[in-house]
C-alpha cells in the first residue's frame, strides 16, 4: 500500500501562488509515477495538472497550466511539490496526488490518491 498526504491548499488573490506537498509513504518499490490531478467544481474528470516518470523519463503539464506551475521532489524525504504561480479562478479546484505503482515489466498496475487538499482563487 501507498499513502499519500497532501498540504498547502488555501484561499489565495487571483495572480497569487502556492506551494503544495503531498508526502509518499508505504511500499514505493514500484512506484514508477507521481503527479497532481485536479477535480473542479461541478465536474467529474480529474484532469492532469503534472506528472513525472521516477525514472527521469519524462514530466508532462496540463496544456492550460504549462508554464504557471512546476512539479518537483524531495527523494530524500519521500515528498513532491507543485509550485503554482499566477494563479486564475479557473485555476479552483481540488488537488489530488497520485501515484502509479507497477508497470508492464512487474505484470501489475495500481493508482492510489491522497484526499485531496482545496484550492481557492478569489479576489
Amino acid at each position: 500500500q501507498v499513502q499519500l498526504v497532501e498540504a498547502g491548499g488555501g484561499l489565495v488573490q487571483p495572480g497569487g501562488s502556492l506551494r503544495l506537498s503531498c508526502a509518499v509513504s508505504g511500499d514505493t518499490t514500484h512506484l514508477h509515477t507521481l503527479g497532481w490531478y485536479r477535480q473542479a467544481p461541478g465536474k467529474q474528470l480529474r484532469k492532469l495538472v503534472a506528472s513525472f516518470a521516477t525514472d527521469g523519463s519524462r514530466t508532462d503539464y496540463g496544456e492550460d497550466v504549462k508554464g504557471r506551475v512546476a512539479i518537483s521532489r524531495d527523494s530524500a524525504v519521500n515528498v513532491i511539490y507543485l509550485q503554482m504561480n499566477d494563479l486564475q479562478p479557473e485555476d479552483a479546484a481540488v488537488y489530488y496526488c497520485n501515484a502509479g505503482v507497477g508497470g508492464a515489466k512487474y505484470g501489475y498496475q495500481r493508482d492510489y490518491w491522497g484526499r485531496g487538499t482545496q484550492v481557492t482563487v478569489s479576489s
